[in-house]
This record gives structure tokens, C-alpha cells and sequence, in this order.
């Protein structure tokens, strides 16, 4: 029935065209800002989650940043140890050849004073960030070791991983300054039985070092791997699907032009009643 005090086509032409418009804005605000869940009321339930999920994603990035500042930081040492390794093998070989009467003996121990000296300057200069794990105080507080967070372990709390400094400087096995001098064969093959304890205390040492860098740098990738779960998690839940968005967005247009084509339409009906008069 047409009437001339309402238009009930109208009407319901107009909230139909109201709900495309509503939707077609919901599937352009997902379009553009590339997600379906931007706020709270969206969809609480899973903006709640995102948002959890998100904050352990940050923490897992500080640590992942942490864990790579202590890789570089033992793998410094551990260069520093391999290269003592390297000098002690050189000091092992000229104490041979003095224990074996070759040569001027006072030439013998001014070569290894030298190698001691740059041992010495290995030592020093071995630190990255602060920390030196070859010296007796790795960090200048009295530490001996290095710790870095390795994990979120809980609500508040880290797990953390340590790597012991090996002590190149106080370590009786390593005591360079008493080794014995080289004046004579008997000194030499004094000289080179200390110079084989010191070879072997820096060899474990370079070994522990080597483990414990290596510890990092696979922690590091493990932390690198469940950022990147988290983040395919999250962006499941909340990431729009621009296929389907599309293929939407296509659909409501077409609705909004019928709509906008049925409005028009029944807007038109009480002209018709008048021109029956």
C-alpha cells in the first residue's frame, strides 16, 4: 500500500542501504590498515590475545638483541684465548730448541719475554662491551662470568644463561711470571714443562669459550624461531585475508548501487499516487 504519511519501502530501502554502507566501511578500514582486529570493538577476545602475544614479541626481540651482544662479547674472548693458544705453541717451540743447545740462550728468553708481552696485550684488549672474560674481573665489578637473559620464563621473571671467564690473569695454571728463564739447557727444559701447563690450561679454556658461544648463538636462533611463530600466530588471528577482503568489498559495492537503485525507486512512489488525481 502507497501512503502519503509514511513510506515503509522507503524505510527498509534506507536500513538496508545503511547496513552496506556500515560494512562496506568495515571491510576498507580491514583493507587499509591490513587488519580485521584494529581495536578492543573489533573483537575483545582476540584483540586481548594479539595484544599479549605482541608484548611477549617485544621482550623476545630485547632478548634476542641480549643474546647476540654475548655472542659477540665470547666471541671476542674466545679469539683472544685461540690466539694466546697460538703465541704459548710458539714459546713451546723456541723452549725446545734452547733445551736442545741451538742457539744463544739469552736470544731464546728475549724471544719469549716478547711472547709474554703480547700475551699480556691479548689479554687487555680481549674485552667487547665491557666485558673481558680473560681477566680475574670479567666486568669491572668483581664479576667473574656473563650473564644474559636467554627466555621469558614467566609473567616477570628471565631465564638467563652464564658463561664462566676463564682467568688469564690470577689463574695459578696460568702463571706466565714465574715461569722459569732460559739461561741454560736445564732451565730450558724447566722452561718448557711450564710452557706445556700453560699451553694446556689455554687450550681447555679456548674449548670453554667455544661452548659457550656456541650455547648463545643457538639459543639466539631458537628465540629467533618462536618470535617468528608468535608473529605468524598472531597475524592469523588478526591479519586480513585480502582475497577475501576483495572479493567483499567487490560484493558490497554492487549491493550499495542496488540499495542506493531501490531507494531511489520507492522514493519515487508517492509522485505516482499524485498524478492519479
Amino acid at each position: 500500500m502507497i501512503s502519503f504519511h509514511s513510506n515503509s519501502g522507503a524505510m527498509v530501502a534506507l536500513q538496508t542501504l545503511g547496513g552496506v554502507n556500515s560494512q562496506l566501511n568495515t571491510v576498507q578500514d580491514s583493507i587499509s590498515t591490513g587488519q580485521n582486529v584494529n581495536t578492543a570493538q573489533d573483537n575483545a577476545a582476540l584483540w586481548a590475545i594479539s595484544e599479549m602475544m605482541n608484548s611477549d614479541l617485544s621482550g623476545l626481540w630485547s632478548v634476542s638483541d641480549t643474546l647476540s651482544l654475548g655472542e659477540a662479547t665470547v666471541a671476542v674472548a674466545s679469539a683472544g684465548a685461540e690466539q694466546i693458544t697460538e703465541t704459548l705453541a710458539e714459546m713451546r717451540s723456541l723452549a725446545v730448541m734452547a733445551a736442545s743447545g741451538m742457539g744463544d740462550f739469552s736470544k731464546f728468553e728475549d724471544a719469549m719475554a716478547k711472547k709474554t708481552e703480547k700475551i699480556n696485550s691479548i689479554i687487555s684488549a680481549s674485552g667487547f662491551n665491557g666485558v673481558n672474560l680473560l681477566r680475574t674481573d670479567v666486568d669491572g665489578a668483581g664479576g667473574t662470568s656473563l650473564t644474559v637473559p636467554s627466555g621469558l620464563s614467566g609473567v616477570g621473571s628471565l631465564s638467563t644463561l652464564s658463561v664462566d671467564g676463564v682467568d688469564f690473569e690470577g689463574s695459578p695454571q696460568f702463571d706466565l711470571g714465574s715461569r722459569t728463564a732460559v739461561t741454560d739447557g736445564a732451565s730450558a727444559l724447566a722452561a718448557l714443562g711450564e710452557i706445556e701447563g700453560f699451553l694446556s690450561y689455554a687450550i681447555d679454556s679456548s674449548a670453554a669459550l667455544g661452548v659457550g658461544a656456541n650455547q648463545l648463538a643457538a639459543q639466539g636462533q631458537f628465540v629467533g624461531k618462536l618470535s617468528d611463530s608468535i608473529t605468524q600466530g598472531v597475524s592469523s588471528m588478526i591479519d586480513t585475508s585480502i582475497e577475501e577482503a576483495a572479493a567483499k568489498l567487490l560484493a558490497l559495492q554492487s549491493q550499495q548501487q542496488l540499495s542506493t537503485l531501490s531507494l531511489s525507486i520507492v522514493n519515487t512512489m508517492p509522485d505516482t499516487l499524485r498524478n492519479l488525481y
